[in-house]
């Protein structure tokens, strides 16, 4: 059983919270996943790492109610516990295994748009503890929903808000801001991190493409089953087919068929639909075994 140590709302149906998982706190980096699960009929739910804590053996959650596991989990306490806790998932971000000198010459910006604010942060905070000062833009439909200001003004070289309704920060999306100190402040950046929305990821990767920026993007929201079974996070990058849990999460913007992704997410969420997925994929329909049919 893995205990919930601290359970905290953060906003309008996103909560935060640290659960104690020593192994997966020792071997997480920026970038990564974790599966967890309720008890022995609860869904697998797929959540991004916000934070680890390695001595205290912590991991941070963040999550948005979006359905009836997501509803239930909100309902647990300090002191309640997970069933299963697994990880950690996924490869990490690229720049964790650069050379840490090149990477301290890059200028590099990080894009989060919404809950999508949760995995960028230990991206970030990993930066700022090798010395490097990264700039931040975070969006959100206005003040209400925005999370973890406080903990990314610490790690960020520059943070920028951005809000829909200009209720904080400058009004507008996170492309505006990117607009703005690219084309109006001359800005330069090697290199861009969008994660958030689908919407704003592809949005995200027009605007950058535009701009000679190299973006890579986080596609964790598409995922459900976390272990390329389920067929899921079926997506297709440069023309190939991928699997965002077991390829990704992470994978550079600029090739991925952001259209075809959204697409499918849409079908995939009735049993119809699934099922033509299905018959028009064929053996490539899932990321694992292929044959499992995860969804009969």
């Amino acid at each position: 059983m893995y205990q919930v140590l601290k359970a905290e709302k953060l906003a309008q149906n996103i909560y935060l919270m640290d659960v104690k998982a020593p192994r997966i706190a020792k071997n997480c980096q920026p970038g990564q996943f974790i599966i967890a699960k309720m008890d022995e009929i609860g869904e697998r739910i797929p959540l991004t790492i916000c934070d680890y804590d390695r001595e205290q053996g912590t991991i941070t959650i963040v999550f948005q109610i979006v359905g009836a596991s997501t509803e239930r989990m909100a309902g647990l306490k300090e002191g309640d516990s997970f069933r299963d806790f697994t990880g950690p998932l996924g490869e990490a971000s690229e720049f964790v295994s650069e050379d840490l000198e090149v990477l301290k010459k890059k200028k590099m910006l990080f894009v989060a748009g919404g809950v999508g604010t949760a995995p960028v942060y230990p991206q970030v905070k990993w930066l700022h503890e090798h010395g490097i000062a990264a700039d931040v833009i975070v969006g959100a439909k206005n003040k209400e929903l925005l999370i973890l200001e406080e903990e990314m003004k610490a790690v960020a070289g520059n943070l920028y808000i951005a809000t829909d309704d200009g209720s904080y920060g400058t009004k507008g999306l996170v492309t505006d801001v990117i607009k703005d100190l690219v084309q109006s402040q001359g800005k330069k950046y090697d290199v861009c991190v969008a994660i958030g929305p689908m919407i704003m990821m592809k949005f995200a990767c027009l605007l950058t493409k535009e701009l000679n920026i190299p973006t890579i993007v986080s596609l964790n929201p598409i995922m459900v089953d976390g272990t390329g079974m389920c067929g899921a996070c079926r997506v297709s990058v440069g023309g190939e087919v991928k699997f965002a849990c077991v390829d990704g999460p992470e994978f550079d913007g600029h090739l991925v068929n952001f259209d075809e992704a959204m697409k499918r997410q849409q079908m995939y969420k009735t049993q119809e639909g699934r099922a033509m997925l299905k018959l028009k994929e064929g053996d490539t329909h899932h990321g694992g075994c292929g044959q499992c049919g995860g969804d009969e």
